[in-house]
């Protein structure tokens, strides 16, 4: 299991995610993303309008999930209890 935070992954907070692929802790923090969507949280919503400018230049937002799923498979493995 690998743990990365909210703003690791471009948000906006200090929470962790904990999960075994990278698949897995992008869903997390899109729930997470939702979630302070519906809080209507200023941070999480700034974040947000930031990643839609980055999705409006696919080749940079490839780029960017690679770079990100690059720094997850290079996390140790964490063993026990979260």
């Amino acid at each position: 299991m690998k743990t990365m935070s909210c703003k690791q992954l471009g948000g906006a907070c200090d929470e962790e995610f904990h999960a075994n692929s990278f698949e897995e802790i992008a869903e997390l923090s899109k729930q997470h993303g939702t979630e302070m969507l519906h809080q209507k949280d200023a941070a999480h919503l700034k974040a947000m309008d930031e990643m839609m400018q980055l999705m409006q230049k696919p080749d940079e937002m490839v780029a960017w999930f690679e770079g990100k799923r690059r720094e997850f498979e290079a996390l140790p493995e964490r063993v026990g209890p979260v």
